[in-house]
């Protein structure tokens, strides 16, 4: 075991998928971060470049510990079967960490059904909240995830409908939509 998880106590997994290689984090049986890889625009999706035991997860400041461990092997099943167009929504122990807004939104992000989109202004109509005063802060919220697919902060739009931001690039948002809407073609999307 490395000094990192001797320290932190949170374990890591690489997931190889069509995007590339996905870092799941855990940490006391419930996953902290599903981390994706950057796919601009256009782009073929990333190949898996090193083994996992030598990859450093950009943002998480530790490095992957391989480990056998019940909930990054749920995870790592999940994502796949995700990937794969058999799973529509996640069952795993999730540890969330934000402000009390933040789980909010979260937790509303959690109810976006798999297949659609919403914009943040709906969220906020949806949390109860004025759209008109809260929706930079659904999407201030939205871009604090650190569990992306399992909390779908893929399916926010834009008020128009446009894709907008999203920490992966917005290649990736595109070919996650399009995996979930059933549109992803040979040539656009993740295979």
């Amino acid at each position: 075991m490395t000094q990192d998880a001797v320290t932190t106590g949170r374990v890591h997994t690489c997931v190889a998928t069509p995007l590339g290689e996905v870092v799941v984090a855990a940490l006391d049986g419930a996953v902290t971060h599903v981390r994706l890889p950057f796919r601009a625009a256009g782009l073929a999706p990333v190949p898996p470049s090193v083994p996992a035991a030598s990859v450093e997860p950009v943002g998480l400041g530790e490095r992957v510990v391989p480990a056998d461990e019940p909930v990054l092997a749920a995870a790592a099943d999940q994502l796949t079967a995700y990937f794969a167009g058999r799973l529509r929504a996640f069952d795993l122990p999730l540890r969330l960490t934000g402000t009390a807004f933040q789980l909010r939104v979260w937790q509303g992000l959690r109810a976006i059904p798999y297949g659609t989109t919403t914009t943040y202004g709906a969220l906020a109509a949806d949390l109860g909240l004025d759209p008109r005063t809260t929706s930079r802060a659904v999407g201030a919220a939205n871009g604090a995830n650190r569990v992306a697919i399992v909390v779908p902060c893929h399916r926010m739009v834009g008020a128009d409908g446009t894709l907008t931001g999203f920490a992966a690039g917005v290649g990736t948002k595109r070919a996650l939509l399009d995996l979930e809407r059933g549109t992803a073609g040979p040539d656009d999307a993740l295979f």
